[in-house]
């Protein structure tokens, strides 16, 4: 036990500072192993590889063909198409309703966060300056849009966090609509309460907008920036969503598998958008190439937790956890949680704790009549909490592209997008344990 804890808050330390989780986790693995009484070098080549390589079988298709999607919509102009639409619907006196619309409409459509960040913040920039409200602001509203509801809560959606349940569950995307919907709303509708305040409050003392006095991406390089079609483009954006209506009927109402259903995305985008044909295969190939990195960070992330479940120690935890009092999703939330915050990864650490508990989790549905479908939900509301910590990938990219720093929106981030997660999974525990999913 004391092996595992050493591990991973070594593996929190050294990820907050920055450091890459590609080594950071199979040293910290050894940690676990060597106090575990594993021998390293076997249970580095087989017990930590056997679980990298397992999660990169599974799921690379999804990282690469997501990633594709996304720089398509990107590069054609159709992301940023549906963004310019929606916020000027809501206008500039409600800039961060807008904002988080842009950024749900994008995330639930199946677009990657990380372009979703990077399609935004100039629309946000704009609609900020207009309403003169502080560029603090940003993140908070982008976090809120991009990392909660749509990510983890709606029925459907086809980010990882949503589909990684359905392997250990036997469940659909759309599992346990009830519990998230209600999740769903909490988080949006406190969220946004929140920002408005917060803008209220920052205004009466008179932070207002003031324009950013550096790039707004700190020299950070982006293959989604590389590959973005000229400016004076902007595609109708009726025609600019058919791609994501696409991914979601298909995935939803045919029952597609999520493979299919992103290739169906990727055609209707390239389809709809053929006067730039000249450049696809760039745009592919910068998609491809920048899907290695997130699929190897969370596969990492995931071979450390294949240590953990082969040392001794990870018996006593595990019945530590099982045996918690109350309802069983109490302690499957609070599992997914824990190790979401450790990795920095909400897929990461889902896949460490589903891995290890979600057949146990699984025979327990089947025992108890708690709906393998209200686990499914726990697991992903749960996935998206303590992840945002602030050492998460995202969280540091997203306010690098703003120009923000965490003494200036970390607050703001932590609210939206790792409080009010974990607060909103509350009403859907207690949902699920009474049968209503």
């Amino acid at each position: 036990m004391l092996g595992i804890i050493l591990g991973l808050a070594l593996l929190m330390f050294l990820a907050y500072r920055g450091y890459s989780i590609i080594w950071v986790a199979p040293v910290t693995a050894g940690v676990v192993a060597l106090m575990g009484g594993l021998p390293l070098l076997e249970a580095y080549k087989e017990t930590y590889m056997t679980g990298f390589v397992g999660f990169t079988k599974s799921w690379f298709p999804v990282f690469m063909l997501g990633a594709i999607f996304g720089h398509l919509m990107d590069y054609t102009g159709a992301a940023k198409s549906i963004a310019l639409w929606l916020t000027k619907m809501f206008g500039a006196k409600r800039a961060i309703l807008g904002v988080i619309i842009g950024c749900a409409v994008l995330t639930y459509g199946g677009i990657s966060l990380f372009v979703v960040v990077f399609a935004m913040y100039p629309i946000a920039l704009a609609l900020y300056r207009e309403a003169n409200i502080s560029r603090k602001l940003i993140p908070g509203a982008i976090a809120l849009g991009s990392f909660t509801f749509t990510m983890t809560a709606i029925p459907g959606t086809p980010q990882i966090q949503n589909l990684i349940p359905m392997d250990y569950f036997h469940t659909t995307p759309a599992a346990a609509p009830i519990m998230g919907m209600v999740s769903a709303v909490l988080m949006m509708g406190l969220g946004y309460a929140y920002l408005v305040w917060k803008e209220r409050k920052l205004t009466a003392r008179g932070e207002v907008f003031t324009e950013p006095k550096k790039k707004a991406n700190n020299g950070a390089e982006s293959e989604v920036a590389a590959t973005t079609a000229t400016a004076e483009y902007i595609p109708n954006p009726l025609i600019s969503v058919l791609p994501l209506i696409s991914v979601i009927l298909t995935l939803n109402f045919l029952g597609w598998d999520i493979v299919l259903a992103l290739i169906s995305g990727i055609v209707l985008s390239m389809l709809t958008n053929m006067k730039l044909y000249q450049g696809f295969t760039k745009t592919v190939s910068a998609g491809a190439t920048g899907s290695i990195i997130a699929i190897i960070n969370t596969s990492a992330a995931v071979g450390f937790g294949t240590i953990v479940r082969a040392v001794p120690g990870f018996k006593t935890l595990t019945d530590a956890v099982m045996n918690m009092k109350g309802s069983p999703l109490i302690s499957e939330g609070v599992a997914v949680n824990i190790l979401a915050g450790a990795t920095g990864s909400a897929s990461g650490g889902m896949g460490i704790a589903l891995a290890a508990l979600g057949d146990k989790y699984y025979q327990i549905a089947l025992q108890t009549g708690i709906s393998p479908e209200a686990f499914h939900r726990v697991a992903s509301l749960a996935s998206g909490g303590l992840d945002t910590l602030p050492h998460n990938g995202a969280v540091l990219t997203l306010l690098a592209i703003t120009g923000m720093t965490h003494k200036d929106s970390y607050i703001d981030i932590c609210l939206t997008s790792l409080i009010l997660p974990i607060v909103s999974t509350i009403p859907a525990i207690i949902l699920g344990s009474l049968g209503i999913y």
